[in-house]
């Protein structure tokens, strides 16, 4: 976070009949599409714990009134504004980490991301990450593009989605990289692993937000973003699993993920989203054992397979496309055997 975040509830709008101060704000993040995109944005997330020190710290007022005890009991109030302070952004240091390469230039770095590595520094992950990568590789002149902690950084995959990524090398191309991947001028496919069958084909279009349960989760939700995505089968495993193509036409956080839960054939190996086979109506024995062993499989089977885009600077037309990586080719075996 740059800069310090401020957002103002109007207690009216959000007509609550709680009126605890610590909790009230609590439920009013939850609640307010604007201040979970401000979160969203800036990687945060608020526990109620997190609010009453912000309260303790006197960075929240009622109608420009400073309050500073979290059990205040709102009445007949307007306005209430938080302020989350500016946080102290350490900058990443440079790390000797391997880098699968598959383009690059002045301008971009195309590369192959394996699973298991985290895109950008953050809390509980400080070090180790693919910016501590890029930093070593690049040298200083990544430093900086796009923000302290995630130089050069115009999209990410999850810390186990594995696959085809861009980096920004220069201000130039990072602010045009940006600018392609919120108009979604480009295409970007995903292959997936899922339990069952689904239908040959599909879209799915429905808007996912923070989960108001569980913070650190997406949901699809009428106070999200709108989401977009095509499937269409590649293989079928019968009965178990079987292996999708997903075209992004938007990029929600967990997008896929998500999608896929909510229609009933989630991602072999999720551990946020997953709803696996459940044994109990497995009546073949060899199918059963099979089922052990894949739940054994440590990480969403989701796959960045391509991504096509313009260059930012050269304006040509890229293509670039990563097979399936050994865990999720070795997956597959096992469904067929």
């Amino acid at each position: 976070m740059l800069n310090p975040i401020k957002i103002n509830f109007s207690i009216k709008e959000l007509d609550f009949s709680i009126n605890r101060l610590d909790i009230w704000v609590t439920e009013a993040l939850k609640a307010s599409l604007i201040s979970n995109q401000d979160l969203d944005n800036n990687y945060l997330s608020l526990s109620r714990s997190r609010v009453k020190k912000l309260i303790e710290q006197g960075q929240i007022t009622i109608d420009n009134v400073i309050i500073t005890d979290p059990s205040f009991k709102i009445k007949n109030q307007n306005i209430i504004s938080l302020i989350i302070p500016k946080s102290d952004d350490a900058t990443p240091l440079p790390e000797n980490i391997n880098l699968e390469i598959l383009y690059e230039d002045k301008y971009i770095i195309v590369l192959n991301k394996e699973a298991g590595i985290v895109v950008h520094p953050a809390p509980g992950s400080p070090n180790g990450t693919l910016v501590n990568a890029l930093l070593y590789h690049c040298g200083k002149d990544l430093e900086g593009i796009g923000g302290v902690k995630r130089p050069g950084i115009v999209h990410r995959l999850d810390k186990n989605t594995s696959g085809v990524m861009v980096v920004a090398k220069t201000h130039l191309s990072h602010t045009r990289l940006c600018e392609t991947f919120k108009e979604h001028d480009l295409d970007r496919r995903y292959n997936a692993i899922v339990w069952r069958q689904p239908e040959n084909q599909g879209y799915i279009e429905k808007p996912i937000g923070r989960s108001i349960f569980d913070r650190k989760k997406m949901a699809i939700s009428n106070k999200g973003k709108m989401a977009t995505t095509k499937w269409k089968i590649l293989d079928i495993y019968p009965p178990l699993a079987s292996l999708i193509e997903c075209k992004l036409e938007t990029g929600r956080t967990h997008q896929i993920r998500v999608h896929l839960a909510d229609l009933g054939h989630s991602i072999v190996g999720d551990p946020l989203y997953g709803k696996p086979l459940s044994q109990k109506t497995i009546v073949d024995k060899s199918i059963k054992d099979k089922i052990k062993s894949i739940r054994l499989f440590d990480r969403q089977a989701l796959h960045a397979t391509n991504l096509n885009f313009n260059h930012p600077i050269t304006k040509k037309y890229l293509e670039f496309n990563s097979p399936l990586p050994n865990d999720m080719i070795n997956l597959i075996n096992t469904f067929k055997t």
